[in-house]
């Protein structure tokens, strides 16, 4: 492979449970290396350009032997998969203790075998990378104490949950500045020049794996928040921020590598101006979860090349399941726009099916639940659709719905329309609950005067219309509740 596309689209895969299921539904022992073609064929339907493995990398024993004690999460575990047994409990995959393929998964050369998969169906391939913190029982701990951030013993003393004693070092407690410090990790200094280049050398031979990596929780470790949640023990803040160092120096050795930042608190711009790629779009996802469609409107106002290094998503393994969260028609429209916005798309595997389960990321299982075959073959035809239209290869642009004084209901329609040597593209969403009809004026001008063909790429229906209407009053459309088009827009005169 030559490298990611511009907007690539994502689709995350739990690696330890989607193994387990092959494994139990063909009866053999199966790692990274053992995966049958159809099992690479179904998490790569056409129009994915990446698939991400969450949690390859060696799980640590304390943590998960942390994992255990806990109640909360113990908890957690059973209301997620009621009968979980604890040899189902791998514990997280965020608290590493090396930065090696879990030997339980196939080790390097079952990782190995697994890109050269992805590769030949031209798909790359996301690991994760967990900047802000390792395991307790990582060799760093004992090996690199110059890496952590340090207390005293009368900090242990006065504050056990926030720092650990190992008998010859006081390390605080991995935590970002919004909650209590996580029992089962140990706080990395991201002031200290030797853990900068620690985390260059660790991502450098990452990416002699991957093709990108996404970066759990990157904005802690920019100076301002890291300083803020750090003060003292922290030391100075270097003059330059932890990013810019790290990842100039991995692109030196791996140039095409691709960096997505979990990123919130309005962040996005900041990690992107710092060098990441893509930043998650948290805003958006709240917005179309939460609030109506004038919200997400505002949103899209955003400059076109911010957007196009957002990773929007409706789900992943933090997030509750789209098919939980959202009536079933509003989670089709919410799909369709998430995959025709510019950007990088993430979905999340077993949301094309309708999982409604979110699982704790410690876990080996997930319940069973049937899938919703009519969701796979409406998620397959949307993705299909858009990349074989070739229309996120175009200039997108954010189009006005507008309607008649005594019918606001076009203020539920969101529009936009791609511009490319694809061809000319509109999509128009009715984002409520009720029947909304709209005007949307399109914004090719040269249609003027000829005979336009509308064509649906996700049914079979056809409209003819006049290029002096559609560039004059608008298209008009009138949509059921939570209704969607998406049409290739053709000068009728030539097809």
């Amino acid at each position: 492979m030559s490298g990611l596309p511009a907007q690539p689209v994502v689709h995350e895969v739990n690696t330890r449970v989607w193994l387990r299921e092959i494994q139990h539904r063909t009866g053999r022992p199966t790692g990274l290396g053992d995966v049958p073609k159809d099992a690479w064929d179904a998490i790569t339907p056409h129009g994915v350009d990446a698939v991400w493995l969450m949690g390859v990398w060696e799980r640590s024993p304390l943590g998960r032997a942390i994992a255990l004690r806990d109640a909360s999460l113990r908890a957690a575990f059973t209301r997620a998969v009621p009968d979980i047994g604890e040899r189902e409990i791998a514990g997280s995959p965020y608290c590493i203790r090396r930065y090696e393929a879990d030997g339980a998964l196939g080790g390097p050369e079952g990782l190995a075998a697994a890109r050269a998969a992805l590769h030949r169906r031209g798909v790359g391939l996301l690991l994760d990378y967990v900047p802000n913190h390792v395991a307790p029982d990582s060799p760093w701990v004992t090996g690199h104490p110059e890496y952590f951030v340090r207390g005293t013993r009368e900090d242990a003393r006065r504050d056990p949950a926030a720092f650990l004693d190992t008998g010859s070092q006081v390390y605080a407690r991995g935590r970002d500045p919004y909650f209590a410090p996580w029992p089962d990790v140990v706080q990395l200094n991201a002031f200290a020049p030797a853990l900068r280049a620690a985390t260059a050398d660790v991502l450098t031979g990452i990416g002699r794996a991957c093709d990108g990596v996404r970066c759990d929780m990157a904005m802690l470790l920019m100076n301002d928040v890291f300083a803020r949640t750090w003060g003292p023990y922290a030391g100075p803040p270097p003059a330059q921020d932890f990013w810019p160092t790290v990842l100039t120096e991995v692109h030196r050795h791996h140039p095409a590598m691709v960096f997505v930042a979990e990123a919130y608190w309005d962040l996005e711009w900041d990690l992107q101006r710092q060098g990441f790629d893509f930043c998650y779009d948290k805003r958006l996802y709240d917005r179309m979860v939460h609030e109506d469609a004038g919200s997400v409107r505002a949103h899209l106002h955003a400059p076109v090349d911010y957007q196009r290094r957002l990773v929007r998503f409706l789900e992943n393994h933090d997030e509750p399941r789209a098919a939980h969260t959202l009536p079933a028609a509003k989670e089709r429209a919410a799909a369709v726009v998430i995959a025709t916005l510019p950007g990088a798309t993430l979905w999340h595997e077993g949301q094309f099916t309708g999982r409604r389960t979110q699982l704790p990321v410690f876990l080996d299982r997930r319940p069973d639940e049937a899938p919703d075959t009519a969701l796979r073959a409406f998620h397959e035809r949307l993705l299909a659709a858009v990349h074989g239209s070739g229309m996120r290869g175009g200039a997108w642009q954010l189009l006005d719905s507008e309607g008649w004084p005594d019918n606001p209901s076009h203020r539920s329609v969101l529009a936009w329309s791609w511009t490319g040597d694809a061809g000319r593209f509109a999509v128009a969403v009715n984002f409520s609950d009720r029947p909304a009809q709209a005007r949307i004026r399109l914004p090719w001008s040269e249609l003027a005067g000829r005979k336009v063909q509308l064509t649906d790429l996700l049914g079979e229906a056809r409209y003819e219309r006049s290029g002096d209407e559609l560039s004059g009053p608008g298209l008009y459309v009138a949509l059921d509740p939570w209704g969607t088009h998406v049409f290739a827009v053709a000068d009728g005169d030539d097809t």
